[in-house]
């Protein structure tokens, strides 16, 4: 695309909104569920993660671009948000290790956009409506026609998307002599989640969304671990039968955002769609066992049911509460070695206040 000669784009929400602004990325049409994150650094790293999958992503940093990219900054091996929406998408940058500008990655990606909105209006507009879906076009100008598109676009509530986005084979991470073995359920899992499980001694096989139980005890784990993921949680009845049977095996079980509401599900607690999510990396959350503060990354439209869990106070803890809306943000199964946290302790953009959650991951391990 010649920067000289921008290219229309037309932004239409399911509400009747439209935004007209310019192409950013390749020249076409996308939709999904739009959503925005406030995190201002590590745009790659978001667009990467495989929790976007299918949404429209609102960057409300005022710029997008301005370092680049590299290939070794991705969180998995293909940009996963169905589109991206930004102020101002800047191709130079000044990173001299950076691979591309940001416009060859997205031409080279396939990914449409679009830039030069008011992203500040369209945030504000998410806040007050909730989340919805939306269309992106650059090739089309007419609006009775992408309404028309749009209407024939799934909601992302009973939407499954986690076996979409999961690995099709069985690989590993880590050191095969590491004194930890630890099976992780795929369901759109994060390359540095990985990391910081290598990097605490643990050798990791990567399953599957759709693995069988006996499949995850062939490798004779010391623990296993369900990763983040795209969709609605309780469209995943597969998964939570696959939950409920490695807590019948007693062994450590950690679970991060998907996860978390994977683990609550398959011990009776409900989730519900959030009315516009938390996304961003400076969410405040009070970790009510040692009664200090963290700030948290985040990336999630469900929330598990804080009422139910309340009532099952026998049976499960709420660990970790949201400090903005005091949304459940971390559980423990008080009968077994289980706990869980909404947020993303990786923290791959973001501070690493959270990271201690994976040595406590070690530590039942090695009791």
């Amino acid at each position: 695309m010649n920067d000289s000669q921008p290219i229309p784009a037309v932004l239409l929400l399911q509400d009747g909104t439209v935004f007209h602004g310019k192409a950013a990325g390749k020249i076409g049409t996308t939709t999904g569920e739009i959503c925005f994150n406030t995190g201002m650094t590590g745009y790659q790293e978001i667009f990467t993660d495989p929790s976007y999958y299918g949404q429209l992503l609102v960057a409300t940093n005022a710029h997008i671009g301005n370092y680049g990219t590299k290939r070794a900054e991705t969180e998995s091996h293909s940009i996963k948000i169905a589109g991206l929406i930004c102020k101002n998408f800047t191709s130079q940058y000044s990173r001299i290790k950076a691979d591309a500008s940001i416009q060859e990655y997205f031409e080279e990606e396939g990914l449409v956009g679009i830039s030069k909105v008011d992203t500040r209006a369209i945030v504000r507009h998410i806040r007050n409506k909730g989340a919805m879906n939306a269309i992106i076009s650059s090739e089309i100008h007419d609006v009775e026609e992408l309404r028309e598109r749009l209407a024939a676009v799934p909601d992302m509530e009973g939407l499954e998307l986690a076996s979409v986005v999961s690995t099709k084979e069985p690989y590993f991470c880590g050191d095969p002599h590491a004194p930890f073995r630890v099976a992780a359920l795929d369901y759109g899992i994060k390359q540095n989640i990985l990391q910081c499980l290598a990097d605490r001694g643990c050798y990791v096989k990567v399953f599957p969304a759709k693995s069988s139980m006996e499949d995850l005890r062939a490798f004779n784990p010391n623990g296993y671990f369900i990763s983040n993921g795209p969709g609605d949680p309780a469209a995943m009845d597969y998964a939570i039968k696959t939950v409920q049977a490695i807590l019948e095996e007693d062994k450590p079980l950690f679970g991060i955002c998907l996860g978390h509401q994977l683990l609550a599900l398959a011990a009776g607690v409900p989730t519900h769609k959030m009315h516009h999510g938390h996304r961003g990396i400076n969410h405040p959350v009070k970790n009510l066992i040692t009664g200090r503060s963290e700030i948290t990354s985040q990336n999630h439209g469900f929330e598990v049911d804080r009422a139910v869990i309340e009532a099952k106070a026998d049976d499960i803890e709420i660990t970790h509460v949201n400090l903005n809306d005091a949304t459940v943000e971390g559980l423990r199964l008080k009968k077994r070695k289980a706990f869980s946290v909404q947020y993303h302790p990786e923290a791959s953009p973001g501070p690493h206040d959270a990271r201690y959650l994976f040595d406590h991951f070690i530590a039942l391990m090695s009791n």
